[in-house]
């Protein structure tokens, strides 16, 4: 099969992550493989950047040319995405005037040269995430009518007005409007949120989509809502069972310079402005276990010094880890792997410290409680609620082990071959 991924980027974690991973899988297993991409970084030959199309004229090639300036230097110029997505705005007056009247951004008119990029002509489009600013969303009709498209919901942002989790918002199932949080990821200037939803309502009416989702509770809100599908597929995120999977925690601590004694707790940073995370119940389960057990080492994955709110607690801050070995490493290391967060489609980090034998205390929202067995390969505590998520810390630090083992068992069965393989046998069911 020709097979072409489209995503944000070739690079990052989550979304982007996962569409990179079966787009290797799938050439390393002999098929014609693709990734279309807003943004290509790397030099793989079969990725693609989506073209940039924009108005001729004065306007178009100065604003245009200086936010190709700035996305050159992202990485190194604090804001240069930002700041590229403002002049993209200014190049284009349409662009610029959706954005003022709060209007989501569809204006990309090198979306419908999708098909055309790769030297092949794909058999079918796989859409990730499709918000990020590079992608006509008015393209899914005349596309999906060419080739069979699926789209694979990676938040909930198909669904509403703008945001990619409503969290407790319950505006977005009846056609949101009155937006109580604009800046909410993706955010807009005004609340247009209810034409916002109506148009990506026509849209997917208009279109013949396969869609699938990693969780259950995602999958049901596409179905119950303005998505309707062909087909409907649950089938879960997959990780690389070749680098997240059990080993010697003491040897893993030695290599990383950690304590080789006493009980060890990892969490991954978060930003205050990911509002999607939950750092402030995260910092009160730390200073609980912390007081409880004060010989307890907690490593704060993804930040260069230990955040000011557990100041008094054994923190070891450990920069951000591009090198998936490396983060394996860091799970198997650690007696327990903590997550909170207040909205999370699956929550692939999960996933990742069970398959090293890690056992989760996580918040139990959105797919989290279908992926953690609650007793066995962790814990799942209540959203917000930091005594809960500390107690479950202290009961895994005093487990046996039968968790340890329970979790590698579980994270097993996410294995990314066992992802592709379901993907593939769906393509071959779509295309007979």
């Amino acid at each position: 099969m020709n097979i072409l991924q489209v995503s944000t980027a070739d690079r990052g974690g989550g979304a982007e992550g996962s569409a990179r991973n079966l787009f290797l899988t799938y050439r390393q297993r002999g098929h014609g493989s693709g990734l279309a991409d807003g943004r290509k970084y790397g030099d793989d030959p079969d990725v693609y950047e989506l073209p940039r199309v924009r108005p001729t004229g004065p306007r178009g090639a100065l604003f245009g040319g200086l936010a190709d300036w700035a996305r050159c230097r992202e990485g190194r110029l604090p804001g240069a995405r930002r700041l590229a997505r403002i002049l993209d705005r200014l190049a284009d007056a349409r662009r610029w005037g959706a954005w003022a009247e709060g209007r989501e951004e569809f204006d990309f008119p090198g979306t419908a040269r999708l098909l055309e990029l790769p030297p092949q002509r794909p058999d079918l489009a796989h859409c990730h995430n499709l918000h990020g600013w590079y992608f006509d969303l008015r393209a899914l009709p005349a596309l999906s009518a060419q080739v069979p498209v699926i789209l694979n919901l990676r938040d909930a942002w198909s669904l509403t007005g703008h945001c990619a989790y409503p969290c407790d918002c319950p505006r977005w199932a009846a056609g949101c409007g009155q937006c109580p949080d604009l800046v909410r990821y993706p955010g807009i200037r005004r609340d247009a949120t209810a034409a916002n939803r109506a148009a990506k309502a026509a849209i997917f009416a208009q279109s013949r989509l396969f869609v699938t989702a990693p969780a259950q509770w995602l999958l049901d809100a596409a179905r119950e809502t303005i998505l309707p599908a062909a087909e409907y597929r649950l089938i879960p995120n997959g990780i690389d069972l070749d680098i997240f999977r059990p080993g010697d925690s003491r040897a893993a601590r030695a290599q990383l310079g950690l304590p080789l004694d006493g009980s060890l707790v990892l969490f991954a940073s978060s930003s205050q402005r990911n509002v999607y995370k939950d750092p402030e119940t995260m910092f009160a389960t730390i200073r609980q276990v912390a007081a409880s057990r004060p010989e307890t080492a907690f490593v704060c994955l993804g930040q260069t010094v230990p955040p000011r709110e557990l100041a008094g607690a054994r923190v070891i801050a450990v920069p951000f880890q591009r090198d998936p070995q490396a983060v394996a490493d860091y799970y198997r290391a650690a007696d327990v792997f903590v997550h909170t967060a207040r909205a999370e489609a699956f929550g692939k980090t999960a996933t990742e410290a069970m398959a090293c034998g890690t056992p989760v205390v996580s918040t139990a929202v959105g797919g989290l409680p279908e992926q953690i067995e609650e007793g066995k390969s962790g814990y799942l505590a209540p959203l917000g609620d930091a005594a809960a998520h500390a107690a479950a810390v202290i009961r895994l630090l005093d487990d046996s082990g039968d968790c340890a083992a329970a979790a590698a068992r579980r994270g097993a069965q996410y294995g990314l071959a066992r992802q592709a393989d379901a993907f593939l046998a769906w393509y071959a069911e779509i295309l007979g």
